[in-house]
């Protein structure tokens, strides 16, 4: 990968893979999964998947996934939602299973079967892809009832600087984002 050269030429030791999950529509960056255990067909096959991960452990890099477990598509015909015929079997039923903003669904985390698949899930892409870590997305939807919804936050110290090495990075390195080719 010519990217891994260049990413620990510069210190870094990690990467972060975003959108890995299969989703259909990809206006939404990869954040409306349609299938949690399925990696995403738009940037390359399973091998290449694993071929991008195995080379970056070569490099000595950990490789974060950016996963999905805050919300799921909204769609009825390729996701997960009224699979069974109902709105609730893992999301929480009427409005409380929708967060608007981003037209999904949202997860019944008081549900056994919810925490089944969703461990379950997370176990498969470590196991299977060799995944280092993970990265929840929006972790705050998991962890209020709230969900984190118009809640100001405050910002801790030195995120500005972080985003500022971020936005310095993704300039430095001027990959293509698939799996194969890169």
């Amino acid at each position: 990968m010519m990217c891994f050269p260049l990413i620990k030429r510069l210190g870094y030791n990690a990467v972060q893979i975003m959108a890995v999950q299969e989703h259909s529509y990809y206006v939404r960056f990869g954040y409306h999964v349609t299938n949690f255990f399925a990696p995403s067909s738009h940037f390359g096959t399973s091998d290449d998947l694993k071929s991008l991960i195995d080379r970056a452990h070569k490099m000595g890099l950990l490789v974060l996934m950016d996963i999905v477990h805050s919300h799921a598509s909204n769609n009825m015909l390729d996701g997960l939602n009224m699979f069974d015929g109902t709105d609730a079997h893992y999301f929480h039923s009427r409005s409380k299973g929708h967060r608007w903003m981003w037209d999904s669904r949202l997860f019944n985390y008081g549900s056994w079967e919810v925490h089944r698949f969703l461990l379950s899930n997370a176990r498969w892409w470590l196991e299977e892809y060799k995944f280092d870590r993970f990265r929840f997305d929006v972790v705050t939807s998991m962890m209020y009832t709230h969900h984190g919804l118009q809640i100001r936050m405050e910002t801790p110290s030195g995120i500005k600087d972080s985003i500022l090495a971020w936005i310095k990075f993704s300039v430095q390195v001027p990959c293509e984002i698939t799996y194969n080719g890169i």
